[in-house]
């Protein structure tokens, strides 16, 4: 019989690439997950992994034995959600992690709901970047965490992860009312083609989103700050430092300082939990209550 903690191990290194990474990720020693790695291929009687110096790759019987371990995860998740939904009603530990214009603006109404609706339920919450949500649930850190992505960036699939629509919201175009665009230019990207610009940094689903937004409106923006926080965007905004594209959770209080300009470009909010535990009843209330709270803002 396969041990299950193996087969995991496995997939991280085929999600993670090395050892150390697999490591760090699952609080482990490099030494610990080689040798529970040789204990695997010694159980399966096949080499999974081909050592060149310091790197290794897996091998194609590895490749589909991870394939498998996929299937069985899934499958356990799916036991536990059943095992949890035979008990009264949401209770324990619920770990979530957000990013944080949702964590500001949405979550807190969502976890007020929560508490009322199900007292035996404990959320945790923890700000994390979205493009970290996958490695943090498969190495169980977070249960259920929130990502999203903008029309030109869409969420990219994730093995052993699945996501589930929450809300959409549109997109801003933040320039400083002293600063003046270009003249009879009707694209609301190109008038500023010429300006400095805020962005996220590159690593992230916002910077990239920024680059290929102007790009597809036929500039390559001039990236004077690089910015991975909302409020602070929108005050180098109104100082004259650039323009910037913000989505509407992004933008906590209007600055007469700051025009907005609505853009026809949206970023969607999904939830993303580990594949197979979408019927767990504590996440099904997370995204319940996430839904509802985004409603009642939007009222």
């Amino acid at each position: 019989m396969l041990d299950v903690r193996r087969l995991r191990l496995l997939r991280e290194l085929a999600n993670r690439g090395t050892i150390a990474a697999v490591a760090e990720a699952l609080a482990y020693t490099p030494s610990a997950v080689s040798q529970q790695l040789s204990t695997l291929e010694r159980e399966t009687g096949t080499p999974l992994l081909a050592r060149s110096g310091r790197r290794v790759e897996l091998t194609p019987a590895a490749h589909g034995l991870v394939a498998h371990a996929e299937a069985v995860l899934e499958r356990l998740e799916q036991a536990e959600a059943d095992l949890t939904a035979s008990r009264a009603g949401p209770a324990g530990p619920l770990r979530i992690g957000a990013f944080p214009s949702a964590a500001r603006a949405v979550v807190p109404t969502a976890l007020a709901a929560l508490a009322g609706a199900h007292p035996a339920l404990e959320p945790r919450l923890r700000e994390l970047d979205p493009a970290a949500v996958a490695g943090a649930l498969r190495a169980g850190e977070v249960d259920v965490a929130l990502v999203h992505d903008y029309d030109l960036v869409p969420v990219p699939a994730e093995p052993g992860v699945e996501t589930v629509a929450l809300f959409e919201e549109a997109m801003f175009l933040a320039a400083p009312r002293a600063l003046t665009p270009l003249p009879g230019e009707p694209h609301p990207l190109r008038r500023w083609r010429d300006a400095p610009w805020i962005v996220a940094p590159a690593d992230t689903r916002c910077g990239t989103m920024t680059v290929r937004a102007c790009e597809a409106a036929g500039f390559t923006p001039d990236a004077r700050h690089v910015v991975d926080d909302f409020p602070a965007v929108l005050a180098l905004v109104g100082i004259g430092g650039g323009v910037a594209l913000v989505p509407e959770l992004g933008i906590t209080a209007p600055d007469p300082d700051v025009a907005l300009t609505p853009l026809p470009m949206h970023r969607r909010t999904l939830a993303a939990h580990r594949r197979g535990a979408g019927a767990n009843p504590a996440i099904a209330a997370f995204v319940d209550a996430m839904r509802t709270a985004r409603g009642t803002r939007s009222g």
